[in-house]
């Protein structure tokens, strides 16, 4: 089992805090966001580590120290998103693989929940996301996304704008297991995509983890929805840091 963190991006809505260093560095409680998922990761015995990096990068070497890590630079963050920062490691798909993004801190038992199952990709999906929206905003519609899940727990639909509470079943939090029989369809179906078009609006450079996972649905693939009710945090804003800094300590279990 690998553990691949996507780091590579500075943090828009952050700029303030983010001007000496990368997001994942940013400090709750004493201890840098990118700390947490590798220390719940090897809670939960993942001693293979990849960090794909791009916004000072070498600040993040640094606070990550001398730890087994192997880091994977993206020269193009500044003008691309996720799914290219993913793509950049390719060469390590060669075992199954969680993806997390670097701004988000889980307890240890969300990540183990991904860990038994070996033949389906699998999606974290937050069933009690509306506490955590009230919390960093005034109306979580304005942010929250689709999340349509069939009676078999499967997801058909993530990712998209909506109003419609009836749409939201749960919010995607940024972890992801891809098992090893399914990353050479993934990468064959990645290249595969036509670069000049948009998705959701984007540039393929630029398409969102949510979107790339939704055309994989589209092209036949079965993504498990492994639900959750709370027990996580996701730190993309000023706002939201000020807003956890308000919880009890042990609000999520770390």
């Amino acid at each position: 089992m690998k553990l691949i963190l996507l780091a590579a991006g500075k943090g828009t809505r952050m700029a303030s805090l983010t001007k000496d260093a990368p997001k994942c560095l940013l400090n709750y409680r004493g201890k840098a966001l990118i700390n947490y998922t590798i220390d719940v990761a090897k809670a939960n015995k993942i001693t293979d580590f990849v960090i794909v990096t791009g916004y000072k990068a070498d600040k993040l070497k640094e606070t990550v120290g001398d730890q087994d890590v192997r880091f994977i630079y993206n020269d193009r963050y500044n003008e691309t998103n996720m799914v290219h920062s993913l793509f950049c490691a390719q060469h390590e798909f060669t075992s199954d693989i969680i993806v997390s993004y670097s701004d988000i801190i889980y307890e240890k038992s969300i990540l183990k929940q991904l860990l038994p199952n070996s033949n389906e990709i699998s999606v974290i999906v937050d069933k009690a996301w509306k506490d955590l929206w009230s919390l960093r905003m005034e109306n979580p519609l304005d942010d929250a996304e689709s999340m349509k899940i069939t009676t078999d727990g499967f997801i058909e639909e993530l990712g998209k704008k909506t109003h419609d509470i009836n749409e939201i079943q749960g919010q995607y939090i940024g972890l992801i297991k891809f098992p090893k029989i399914h990353l050479a369809n993934i990468v064959s179906f990645y290249q595969s995509l036509d670069r000049s078009k948009r998705y959701d609006g984007q540039r393929f450079e630029q398409m969102y983890m949510t979107t790339f996972l939704q055309l994989l649905i589209n092209n036949g693939m079965l993504i498990k929805a492994e639900k959750i009710n709370g027990g996580w945090l996701e730190f993309d804003s000023a706002q939201d840091l000020a807003a956890y800094e308000k919880l009890s300590s042990n609000t999520i279990g770390l």
